[in-house]
């Protein structure tokens, strides 16, 4: 069984609040009748997965928030269950990983997005969603973190790859041309803003010269490697156009559910 976890927090956001808002519009989408819920591989996701909600995450403080997320994760892989947690700004992706490192001490990260997130500090935050990835690598969380989509970095994040000897794809490499093969376990963190704009108006930082849906599906289908976590995160509905963004992360929902269920069945 998987369970799907609301996270509705945006806290840690350093620009246009708007992320906890979320998590709600994406589950209307992934609900909705104009669609079923059937993967691309024809896997029935129906009766697969539990969806949950942390509620009141915004009424608490930094630290507490952080606990009560990976005490949230901790109980669900207690019970055996694969979780894929929706945002809620990046933040998160941090205490997940902490949470996932005590039954998963070997793991490798692949993610999505348009930054790096790999800042030592920003607006004078640790923990701002601008620097999970920074967090997880110096506290030895994960084996590899390789990212994708990323088409903006400064020195000070260049520094940070090479510090942490992040694995950076370039953005005009096709998933055709890529080899993914892991012999640890794999989660897949997916930065709504590592689309390109066209597919998913719906953030606060858009870049215009990122991925597409089909591309990001194509990448997560050629993992050689067992996927045992996800998060889908940085939806903000007050920037969205007619929930475009919404029904692309119901869609990214949809393949990484019948992904972790594959490879964990």
């Amino acid at each position: 069984m998987i369970s799907v976890i609301e996270i509705p927090t945006d806290i840690n956001s350093s620009f246009a609040l708007g992320t906890s808002k979320g998590p709600p519009i994406i589950k209307k989408q992934f609900d909705s009748e104009a669609t079923n819920k059937f993967s691309e591989n024809g896997f029935d996701l129906r009766k697969r997965y539990n969806w949950k909600n942390i509620k009141n995450l915004n009424d608490e403080d930094g630290d507490n928030t952080f606990k009560l997320i990976s005490k949230t994760i901790e109980t669900e892989l207690h019970k055996s269950r694969y979780c894929i947690s929706i945002g809620g700004d990046h933040s998160i992706t941090y205490p997940i990983i902490a949470a996932y490192h005590k039954f998963f001490p070997k793991i490798n990260i692949v993610h999505f997005d348009a930054h790096p997130d790999l800042y030592e500090t920003f607006d004078n935050n640790p923990f701002s969603h601008a620097s999970p990835f920074a967090r997880i690598m110096e506290n030895n969380l994960a084996t590899s973190l390789t990212q994708f989509g990323i088409r903006t970095m400064n020195d000070h994040q260049r520094e940070q790859v090479t510090r942490f000897d992040v694995n950076v794809v370039p953005i005009n490499q096709s998933s055709i041309d890529i080899e993914l093969k892991f012999s640890e376990p794999v989660y897949i963190s997916i930065d709504l803003d590592g689309l390109d704009p066209a597919y998913a108006p719906g953030v606060s930082h858009p870049e215009p010269g990122g991925l597409s849906t089909r591309d990001i599906i194509n990448f997560i289908s050629n993992i050689e490697g067992k996927v045992i976590g996800a998060d889908i995160v940085e939806y903000n509905p007050k920037r969205d156009f007619h929930n475009l963004t919404a029904m692309v992360a119901a869609k990214l929902l949809k393949e990484v559910i019948a992904r972790i269920y594959h490879d964990n069945s």
